[in-house]
């Protein structure tokens, strides 16, 4: 019988990616990255040392579009050999057009295409022992926390967007596919879970919420029913994960995750997308118009976990969007009290049925409804942190610094109202030399702004 010595073994052919867009598209790679390590690939750092390069692209705007292209401009100039997968990569012709050197074009989640055109390119070099060997999957998040993807797809028809046409509909994950894999998640060390979809109420429509068995015992594919066991998860010290909803469309059946916060099983958080409240846009948007409904649901959230954060975003300056349904949208966010909020000016996306809209709204009215929506979130922001000043708040932690001129020692991290990348950070001084990435710790706060929170350590308080 014929052995491969170690020393004949070729090198690894290395894979280098750039991943843009949402947290969607980030799972995607990670999973692409996965399978690709799987086969015998190793993951480079920088271009110029990958044999060939994936660029995962942003597909929903034309901004985005506009970024990915430029992305795949500059892997092209750094290292040449570039295959696009993503968003955008329904946009083949697109793509080619302004990038002819791109050596395959595949779409959205698209995972065996993307492997096979990484095969064509680049083929792996290592022998049959070497490739044998398992391998972990790939994260390209810091340890501590994790995206749980539990749905491809949407069944809305939004006006403005074009989710539908990129992804397809509604494609859920079986239940017990779902929370092996959340299990798996948090016993690597993942404290914080953040469930992610393109609309996380709708899990399991598609599947009739079909039950399956998991130790034990038959869980339906149903939003509560998996935020109930994702909640019963616990880590290596035998505390639950922070387990974060997002993507949250308000339907009536979300009013039953709330009672979940109250018993700890859930992160007291929910992001949600009304994108407007005036119900002359939301009829436009083809969203449901039910704003009033939305208040009286939020105070009985707000009554059942007092501390539950509610974040959102708007967009301002759609198509027909007048002046008294902007107002209207001011007057409903001061009512509502929403902890984050973000904004964004309206943005026409090639294939979306608003751009067929009549009354567009001039770009400078845009600008100047951005700059006062902003204002007045700004201020409602600063309120709600200026009242946690004095607090004892639970703080995951991020990321250590290293030690100043007097030994002090600071840290970043998120409170529970807080996700990584898209809310605030709570800055602490003083913390101790053991503090690592992933501790989760109580902390006073002593001071806020707009956006963040500053406090101490319990333990190092005085």
């Amino acid at each position: 019988m014929t052995t491969t010595s170690p020393s004949s073994i070729p090198d690894q052919k290395k894979v280098g990616m750039v991943s843009l867009g949402c947290p969607k598209a980030l799972v995607d790679s990670e999973r692409i990255l996965t399978r690709l390590r799987a086969d015998g690939y190793a993951m480079s750092p920088d271009y110029a040392g990958a044999d060939v390069v994936l660029v995962n692209t942003c597909g929903f705007l034309d901004s985005a579009k506009e970024e990915s292209l430029q992305a795949i401009g500059e892997a092209i100039a750094e290292n040449g050999r570039v295959i696009v997968t993503g968003c955008m990569g329904e946009e083949a012709d697109a793509i080619r057009a302004a990038h002819p050197q791109v050596l395959a074009v595949t779409g959205a989640h698209q995972y065996e295409q993307v492997v096979d055109a990484v095969h064509t390119f680049a083929p792996p070099s290592q022998g049959p022992f070497v490739d044998l060997i398992p391998q972990p999957d790939v994260k390209l998040t810091p340890r501590h926390y994790s995206y749980l993807k539990i749905s491809e797809g949407c069944n809305h028809s939004c006006a403005f967007c074009i989710i539908p046409d990129l992804r397809g509909k509604l494609a859920s994950r079986r239940v017990d596919a779902v929370l092996r894999e959340a299990e798996k998640l948090v016993a690597a060390g993942t404290k914080e879970l953040l469930v992610i979809s393109q609309d996380t109420s709708a899990y399991g429509v598609d599947t009739r919420h079909e039950a399956r068995d998991w130790k034990g015992r038959e869980v339906r594919a149903h939003m509560t029913d998996l935020a109930r066991e994702l909640g019963g998860l616990r880590t290596a010290d035998g505390a639950p994960p922070w387990v974060r909803l997002h993507y949250v469309y308000p339907y009536p059946h979300v009013d039953q995750v709330i009672p979940l916060m109250a018993e700890g099983l859930l992160t007291p958080y929910l992001d949600i997308p009304f994108q407007h409240a005036a119900p002359s846009v939301l009829k436009r948007m083809k969203r449901p118009a039910n704003e009033a409904k939305v208040l009286e649901r939020l105070k009985n959230w707000r009554e059942i976990r007092p501390d539950i954060a509610i974040r959102s975003s708007f967009v301002v300056g759609f198509p027909g969007e007048t002046e008294d349904d902007f107002r209207y949208l001011l007057d409903w966010l001061e009512e509502a009290q929403l902890d984050r909020v973000g904004g964004f000016r309206f943005e026409p996306v090639e294939g979306a049925q608003a751009n067929a809209l009549p009354d567009q709204v001039p770009e400078a009215i845009k600008e100047e409804r951005y700059a006062r929506l902003m204002e007045v979130t700004e201020r409602i922001s600063t309120a709600k942190l200026q009242a946690k000043i004095g607090r004892n708040l639970k703080v995951i932690i991020d990321e250590v610094g290293a030690p100043d001129e007097d030994g002090d020692i600071g840290a970043t991290g998120r409170s529970q109202a807080d996700a990584p990348e898209i809310d605030g950070q709570v800055f602490l001084r003083d913390v101790g030399p053991d503090v690592a990435p992933g501790d989760i710790l109580d902390a006073t706060i002593e001071d806020a702004d707009a956006h963040d929170l500053f406090g101490v350590p319990n333990s190092a308080a005085r």
